[in-house]
């Protein structure tokens, strides 16, 4: 394709790849090769910028989310009544969802902690609403965001949940809670014999039961981010391939989106479950 007639906000794309690449980077804010603080203008000075650099548009949608979501359930909480009439939808839907909650909780996590129902709600609910901005047209809010800094180049993502950054923060959470209650409830030496004497009940096996245990423990909070990241990135990437064909894209997106609205809920189903279970199994005895 020689060509790409897409124009936004004054800019051209010259090909399918170069308007792929661009709705897939962030606006990232760091410190330059220079010294200098400041906002990257490429995709190859972010990734100079190191560690320490933030993906703004990842954060802020995230904060803006929580926020919403905070707000929404204590709107709900606050007006809430004993009757369930029609004008009451929004709190039926909040009823529902912490009953499913719940539910979901009791049948998967066996010992007590007052915990782990709440987490699994927020979990639940912010991933949800973090993931359902990718059924948002994939032009709509860059172009806003491009508009309003007068910047036709400017980077701005809106689906958190394709920045590994985001997606490893939910599940290092989770793995750092699962190291505490693992050391909380069965002791240091409860927590180390998970390792050292498990599959084989042998003293002198330790190192073997080591080597096969200890990658599998560590891999827990890698496959919960990676299966998030990649569901949302490779969604995202199909939107944009779409977004490429123009009016044609219309019943394509369509279709995509329906199907897609099965994975924005399965994907944070599937998280708040994993939680549920990696949190049971460090409360509980193998």
């Amino acid at each position: 394709m020689a060509e790409l007639h897409t124009e936004i906000a004054g800019l051209r794309y010259e090909s399918a790849n170069e308007y792929v690449s661009h709705h897939l980077g962030f606006l990232t804010f760091g410190r330059n090769h220079e010294g200098h603080l400041g906002f990257a203008h490429s995709p190859e000075e972010a990734k100079e910028m190191g560690f320490w650099a933030i993906n703004v548009d990842s954060m802020l949608w995230s904060v803006l989310l929580g926020i919403l979501f905070i707000g929404l359930f204590r709107f709900v909480i606050k007006n809430a009544t004993a009757e369930a009439p029609k004008a009451k939808s929004l709190q039926n839907v909040v009823e529902i969802l912490i009953e499913f909650v719940d539910t979901s909780v009791k049948s998967a996590f066996y010992a007590k902690n007052p915990l782990i129902a709440p987490l699994a709600l927020t979990i639940f609910c912010w991933i949800f609403m973090m993931n359902m901005m990718d059924l948002i047209p994939v032009d709509w809010i860059p172009l806003l965001a491009q508009t309003v800094a007068g910047d036709p180049h400017l980077y701005f993502k809106v689906v958190p949940t394709t920045d590994i950054n985001i997606t490893l923060g939910f599940s290092l959470s989770v793995f750092v809670l699962m190291i505490y209650y693992s050391f909380k409830i069965k002791g240091p030496m409860g927590f180390l014999k998970e390792f050292t004497m498990h599959p084989f009940p042998k003293w002198y096996m330790a190192p073997l039961n080591i080597i096969l245990e200890l990658p599998g423990f560590l891999a827990k909070p890698m496959s919960l981010a990676l299966r998030l990241y990649g569901n949302f990135f490779a969604g995202e990437v199909i939107f944009l391939i779409i977004a490429l064909l123009g009016y044609w894209q219309l019943p394509l997106h369509f279709g995509w989106a329906v199907f897609h609205i099965l994975v924005v809920t399965l994907q944070a189903y599937l998280f708040m479950m994993l939680t549920i279970v990696y949190l049971n199994q460090a409360h509980t005895e193998h």
